[in-house]
């Protein structure tokens, strides 16, 4: 299984913010749309950063209250991994594995496509573990 199925399925909708903005503005957008990560684009649309939970955790942990007030430029991650529609399931679960982190922004010719969580990839994995358990059912039946 691709990314492009997960996408298929789950849709394509990205949430999104300019770096100006505050992380409070950050924190009730996540909190609204209940969602673990928004990603960060400047004006030509690219991705300049990602804002995950996290990010929001470490900076009330180092600034306090006041970090609401910051923009969120200064607390993002700036340096993005991002995947492509024709990653498979596998791929994606290692690239979070090894970067620690739950959200992939996809990218396709340089446009941001989509987003992928890691509730996505165990969603989907689940779904084709529960497949191969059913062909083997069948299988054996037959």
């Amino acid at each position: 299984m691709t990314v492009a199925h997960i996408l298929k399925g789950k849709g394509r909708d990205i949430v999104t913010l300019p770096p100006h903005r505050t992380m409070a503005d950050a924190a009730r957008l996540l909190a609204e749309k209940r969602i673990g990560a928004v990603i960060i684009t400047g004006a030509d649309g690219a991705i300049a950063g990602i804002l995950s939970e996290r990010d929001v955790v470490r900076a009330l942990a180092q600034s306090g209250p006041a970090a609401l007030d910051h923009a969120i430029s200064k607390h993002m991650t700036a340096k993005v991994a991002t995947g492509r529609e024709s990653d498979t399931l596998q791929d994606l679960m290692s690239q979070m594995t090894l970067g620690k982190f739950r959200h992939v922004p996809i990218v396709e010719q340089g446009r941001l496509i989509g987003i992928v969580s890691i509730g996505d990839v165990v969603k989907y994995r689940l779904a084709e573990i529960e497949a191969e358990t059913q062909a083997m059912r069948d299988y054996i039946s037959a």
